[in-house]
């Protein structure tokens, strides 16, 4: 079941007023979370093991990335080095790192059995009924405009077209 709230979007001249759904993330499973969890799905390996065999794929995943190459986990994703532009060229004579390239990100492209639409088609949507607005929370939703927490949250809206 993935939770939901609904925010107004502020100050952005083509979007501002416009009410936009973003999802409630609960928990954050790091790597000692997720060997945890793993080791509880009928596995002979420890938790310990698991985030050994976990922490060296991080790794190796890092490595090749950032040498150019492609890793694809089946059923999960695609990871890959992106080029975040600065604006293009009018020629390639014309065209620099430091003036074209703002810099680089990663990418992760759905894969196999967790594609887009297999998780539209599987993916379960309910609204959250509790909403924080500063100081006090109420039920029933409505009149949440930064979809915070209460829990360090800055205040940064997301773009929810991203």
């Amino acid at each position: 079941m993935i939770l939901y709230r609904k925010y107004q979007m502020k100050g952005e001249q083509d979007y501002s007023g416009l009410w936009y759904a973003r999802p409630v993330i609960n928990e954050t499973f790091d790597m000692d979370s997720l060997a945890q969890h793993m080791s509880k799905h009928n596995t002979p390996f420890s938790p310990g093991v698991i985030k050994g065999v976990l922490a060296d794929m991080v790794t190796c995943v890092k490595e090749l990335i950032l040498d150019g190459k492609n890793v694809k986990l089946d059923n999960l994703a695609i990871f890959s080095v992106g080029i975040v532009s600065n604006g293009g060229a009018a020629s390639a004579e014309e065209f620099s790192v430091s003036a074209n390239i703002k810099g680089l990100k990663l990418r992760a492209r759905a894969t196999g059995e967790l594609s887009n639409t297999q998780i539209n088609l599987e993916g379960t949507l309910r609204e959250q009924r509790e909403y924080y607005l500063g100081e006090s929370s109420t039920s029933g939703g409505g009149g949440n405009s930064g979809g915070g927490t209460g829990s360090g949250d800055d205040g940064q809206e997301e773009d929810p077209l991203v």
